[in-house]
């Protein structure tokens, strides 16, 4: 009877698109998701990425609004797009970055590019300031991308990373896995607790980080910079 009910509930959780929660403590309890409007759209985009948290819809009718979000309806899902804008934005804005998601109605989300220039220390400063928990976020690097640094050159930051996968242990118990898209960004969703992230080899860098660990206290949000080396010299 035990064996029954246990292959019932993954069968459940199977029908409804659901994966049976992983066995590490901290690992979130799996919901469905029905994306049916711009809102929730952009609700499973923030998924994917911490640094979205504090960004509201787009207002045309406001001035000076530097970063903001939309989404439009296309087939089978939205297209949502997330810009992030600064230097004197009652005027425009001077520089922008921009990210592009498809998200169907089951609430797949798939990153379709970015454009801009890196993110400046003080914008992403702001943007994780706004962004909240619990669980742990941020970006996956690397570099050096020029074979001699030039600090203030745009063409020579950081750049992310596609294909890393990233796992978060509890102890010895693996709570979750993911693998970064092309945007190198990523977010786990945990309850309070100890973690260690651990990094997995990417073809092409030479370097891999080692293991990270990170604590998540009440409802705080951990950031956590994940950078390979590329091996340029």
């Amino acid at each position: 009877m035990l064996m029954a009910a246990a292959l019932f509930l993954v069968l459940v959780a199977a029908c409804a698109g659901l994966e049976p929660a992983a066995s590490g403590a901290g690992a979130p309890t799996p919901t469905a998701i029905v994306v049916d409007d711009a809102a929730s759209a952009m609700a499973a985009v923030r998924t994917r990425s911490p640094l979205f948290d504090g960004i509201e819809r787009r207002n045309r009718d406001l001035i000076g609004q530097g970063s903001w979000w939309d989404a439009e309806p296309v087939e089978g899902g939205w297209r949502v797009t997330v810009e992030v804008g600064w230097g004197d934005c009652q005027a425009g804005c001077i520089d922008r970055h921009t990210w592009t998601y498809l998200v169907e109605q089951d609430g797949t989300v798939a990153f379709q590019g970015e454009t801009g220039l890196p993110l400046l220390d003080d914008v992403l400063a702001g943007l994780v300031a706004n962004a909240t928990g619990p669980g742990v976020g941020g970006r996956v690097t690397a570099g050096p991308v020029c074979p001699v640094e030039r600090p203030g050159d745009p063409s020579c930051g950081p750049r992310p990373v596609a294909g890393a996968t990233l796992t978060i242990r509890s102890g010895d118990k693996i709570v979750d896995t993911i693998t970064t898209d092309a945007s190198g960004l990523y977010r786990f969703a945990l309850a309070p607790g100890d973690y260690v992230l651990e990094a997995s080899p990417v073809e092409g860098l030479m370097g891999t980080p080692g293991p990270s660990r990170f604590s998540v206290v009440g409802t705080e949000l951990t950031l956590l910079e994940v950078a390979y080396d590329t091996g340029i010299r």
